[in-house]
């Protein structure tokens, strides 16, 4: 299983579209890897440097919409390689979601106020994020502030993520 644990990166935009996750001038490299110093090149956010702002973040959290545009598994490989397997939203495009979910990873859906609350009260702080799946809670502090926010997932989403992703599910099923 991933970890889902870590320095949060807040993108402050509705529809990110997957072109901007990963370019499609990349979508040619062979390995997952190759995607790695790309990811997030092409989004365009006030004083956002992908290169500098992507290192050492493990969660994103960001507003409605991520992951629209065009269908690929590119969108969260990148963002997997970059050890960001937590993306946090008011909602996904329903492709992307369940992209992220045969990875192993977690694109999980909070209410639009409870996003509003934790750019409020989190972002520019350093804030960090701590799942736990067995409670189904984040954790979220700052040094300062921690609050602890639900969420839901639903049971086969939860198989995959426990596998390591749908391939690692099969192996383990059939």
């Amino acid at each position: 299983m991933k970890n889902f644990n870590g320095k949060i990166l807040f993108l402050d935009r509705s529809d990110i579209n997957t072109d901007e996750i990963i370019p499609a001038k990349y979508l040619t490299e062979l390995t997952k890897e190759a995607l790695r110093p790309y990811c997030l090149e092409d989004l365009a956010l006030p004083g956002f440097e992908p290169r500098r702002d992507v290192a050492d973040k493990a969660v994103i959290v960001t507003r409605a919409n991520f992951g629209c545009g065009s269908s690929r598994e590119h969108a969260p490989w990148v963002l997997e390689c970059n050890g960001i397997n937590l993306v946090i939203a008011e909602n996904f495009a329903r492709i992307f979601r369940q992209n992220m979910f045969n990875c192993g990873c977690m694109a999980v859906s909070l209410a639009p106020a409870t996003i509003d609350e934790i750019f409020t009260v989190f972002a520019a702080t350093g804030a960090e994020c701590v799942t736990d799946l067995e409670r189904m809670t984040f954790t979220i502090s700052n040094g300062k502030e921690s609050r602890v926010y639900p969420f839901t997932v639903g049971s086969f989403d939860l198989e995959l993520v426990k596998a390591g992703g749908w391939v690692d599910y099969a192996d383990r099923k059939y």
